[in-house]
């Protein structure tokens, strides 16, 4: 891509949080490594985004906050920060922007833009669940937005199930992460015998909410899983409990009455050598078990509602919530959800995981066929694809077919 008489394309990133600028990062460098400079970046973003020349409106954290009473308290920063980006885009008058992620905040500065300037572009990278609740939101987004970059293969064919907007699956960005997912020698994960002990991870949330809700159920699991192994004369398992450092201090507290050891592990680098070393895992419903099921690790899966999920259930229009099941269209993972999510049932499930069994065996060949649908056949990278779908907006029909 050449620059024009105007100079370079311009590029306005609106983002909400620090995983959205992760994200803008990634794509800023692959647009750069691929046009030099006739892309300018402009916008909200982070400190990722800064480093490729974007100074932000404002500081995100302004805007990333989480929970009702958080979000209700933020709120009159939240409008006047909605309405100074709306400003700032329409004012500037970009060649293209991209939201990313937060659609709470970055759909309402689309739709405000979209009235006063309709002539402007707009990409969104990250979709929202519509395929799980709110399907509506699938093709109101058509109306401020031109396409849609998507980080789960089976995304596209909903939103067009939905009449939502033109979908690209590019990949999710811990498909970037592999390497420090997976074991990389034999001794990291070392084989399954009887006298050599597993490596059992346990995932209780990474809310507060959550770690409350699951750890007397995961507490319990424990106690009857370690008699599982003893029974069976096998060697007992090390756990190991990843988290947040800003969970760390409750959870050892929380560990305090149980009756085996776990080792709590609170740095991301920590979190990942955990992955390469485990052998199975129990986890919290979330994006943790895409991460397990590319780390290779075999698990089962939980979760507990609180008031306001028991209250919005009937709305949920998924058949699982297990992200590697969506993924790979059939039921790989077990879940028990709620009242299904019985200690001694979870206990057995994760015993039979942590053995070579047919269900470990199971899980263990689905997951290979994940990794082949999540990375796909070309080889790119996930800012790779998408830096294809931008420049579709920025280089002229002629330039695309006869090339610089």
């Amino acid at each position: 891509m050449s620059g024009t008489e105007d100079g370079p394309k311009r590029i306005f990133f609106v983002v909400g949080e620090a995983s959205g600028d992760r994200l803008g990062a990634s794509l800023a460098a692959a647009l750069r490594q691929a046009h030099g400079d006739t892309v300018k970046f402009e916008g909200l973003g982070g400190d990722g985004l800064a480093e490729h020349g974007v100074t932000s409106l404002f500081d995100i954290e302004d805007i990333a906050v989480m929970g009702l009473g958080p979000v209700i308290a933020r709120l009159p920063t939240i409008f006047r920060r909605l309405r100074q980006t709306s400003d700032a885009i329409t004012a500037s008058r970009p060649d293209l922007v991209i939201l990313i992620d937060s659609p709470d905040f970055t759909h309402r500065v689309a739709r405000r833009v979209r009235k006063r300037a309709p002539d402007i572009p707009i990409i969104g990278w990250v979709s929202p669940s519509v395929w799980a609740w709110r399907p509506g939101r699938a093709k109101a987004m058509r109306s401020y937005m031109e396409h849609l970059l998507v980080l789960l293969p089976f995304e596209v064919e909903a939103h067009q199930r939905l009449a939502g907007p033109a979908a690209t699956y590019v990949g999710h960005p811990l498909v970037d992460e592999l390497e420090s997912l997976r074991p990389q020698t034999t001794g990291e994960r070392p084989g399954l015998s009887s006298t050599q002990a597993p490596n059992i991870l346990i995932l209780p949330g990474s809310r507060s909410g959550e770690i409350t809700r699951h750890m007397p159920i995961l507490r319990e699991t424990i106690v009857r899983s370690q008699s599982l192994f003893q029974d069976a004369d096998r060697a007992p398992p090390r756990y190991i409990l990843p988290t947040l450092p800003k969970h760390a201090a409750t959870l050892k507290v929380m560990l305090e009455d149980w009756p085996v050891p776990v080792e709590v592990v609170a740095s991301q680098d920590g979190k990942r050598a955990a992955m390469r070393q485990a052998h199975a895992a129990i986890a919290a419903s979330g994006t943790v078990s895409l991460e397990l099921a590319l780390a290779g690790v075999p698990m089962v899966v939980l979760y507990k509602l609180d008031l306001l999920a028991h209250i919005f259930r009937r709305l949920v229009k998924v058949w699982t919530i297990v992200l590697p099941n969506l993924v790979l269209g059939r039921p790989v993972v077990r879940e028990y959800v709620d009242e299904m999510a019985r200690p001694e049932v979870l206990a057995r499930a994760l015993f039979a995981l942590s053995t070579d069994t047919p269900d470990r065996r199971a899980q263990v060949q689905a997951f290979e066929e994940l990794d082949a649908l999540m990375q796909g056949a070309d080889g790119l990278s996930p800012a790779e694809r998408a830096r294809s779908v931008v420049d579709t907006f920025l280089i002229p029909d002629e330039q695309q077919k006869t090339g610089p």
